[in-house]
């Protein structure tokens, strides 16, 4: 798996699994309606091991902790620079100016933010506390035939974590989704397909050399997992951020469609996701650059998106929009 754990960050480390051994979670969601059936809890994991250019939750691709700031709610107080016992923290014309080779993520400017212009990303949960947070939703999840879903950056990222929580959600009787890239090991995914009961499955170019370029990785076995995933009796969901200038283009489509259609269980539906660059404010807030190289990148007009559903419906697939 040489090639499979090579990723365009240069690291030297297989990216599969995280280097973390408690992961951070970004975001606890609540009534979420978009992450699978009915209304949801989504967990947000830090850390994934593909770096896409469009990527609408940039701080979920670290696995580390890291500080975020808003520069239209800063106030100017300089609080942060007082009580920042690294001296990491300068002002300049664009606002607090953090020196990320001094700063720890102590916490310490966020606590006296007056603004909350200072913002960590990234809490540190025990299953238990997860758990809890699931659990004073199981209400409104019962009511309407919803669950929890892993969501991230890359839930798989942290296999045994994750495994823990399927495994005590499943024992309540709550209904466990995964939202994954597959870029994962297969024994990791095989053993997940027991204790999961749908997996939400990214898949954002077929081209594995534009792959490369776009999301850091190649995308062998991201296909490989999903044909696998389509032997098992699991159910899942092709999920296709569908961009002008990356994917949208017909020839891209059709080779989508040609690939789900011949396998051996087909998606139980295709959600098509238009474009739209909310990541960039988030990168903004990270001290981060959205679409480094620059790549022309648009959301789809109606009637792209009508032909990409119609390719699909070809190809005798079935097709919904988010």
């Amino acid at each position: 798996m040489t090639d499979q754990c090579s990723n365009k960050r240069g690291s030297s480390n297989c990216p599969l699994t995280s280097k973390a051994n408690v992961p951070f979670v970004f975001d606890v969601k609540r009534y979420a309606v978009n992450d699978g059936p009915g209304i949801r809890v989504t967990l947000f994991f830090k850390g994934c091991p593909l770096s896409c250019i469009w990527c609408h939750n940039p701080e979920g691709i670290s696995y580390k902790q890291e500080k975020m700031y808003t520069f239209h709610k800063c106030i100017g107080c300089r609080t942060c620079i007082k009580v920042c016992p690294q001296k990491a923290l300068t002002a300049t014309h664009q606002g607090i100016h953090t020196d990320k080779m001094l700063c720890t993520r102590c916490g310490i400017c966020v606590e006296h933010c007056p603004s909350l212009a200072m913002e960590l990303s990234g809490k540190v949960y025990t299953t238990d506390n997860l758990m809890k947070e699931i659990e004073k939703e199981t209400l409104f999840m019962d009511r309407s035939g919803g669950g929890v879903t892993f969501c991230g950056g890359e839930p798989f990222m942290h296999p045994d974590f994750l495994f823990e929580l399927l495994q005590r959600c499943g024992d309540k009787g709550i209904h466990r989704a995964i939202d994954t890239s597959l870029y994962v090991h297969p024994e990791i995914l095989k053993k997940s397909l027991p204790q999961t009961d749908l997996f939400l499955v990214d898949l954002k170019q077929m081209n594995t050399e534009k792959h490369l370029l776009y999301c850091g990785v190649p995308n062998a076995l991201i296909l490989s997992n999903i044909r696998l995933l389509s032997e098992t009796a699991t159910s899942y969901i092709i999920r296709i951020p569908l961009i002008e200038g990356i994917n949208a283009d017909e020839e891209n489509i059709k080779q989508t469609a040609d690939f789900l259609s011949t396998l051996p269980h087909p998606p139980q539906t295709i959600n098509l996701l238009p474009y739209h660059d909310i990541g960039k404010g988030k990168h903004d807030k990270l001290n981060t650059v959205y679409n480094s190289q620059q790549l022309p990148m648009a959301p789809p007009s109606e009637e792209k998106i009508k032909n990409c559903r119609l390719i699909f419906e070809q190809y005798k697939l079935s097709v919904s929009e988010s």
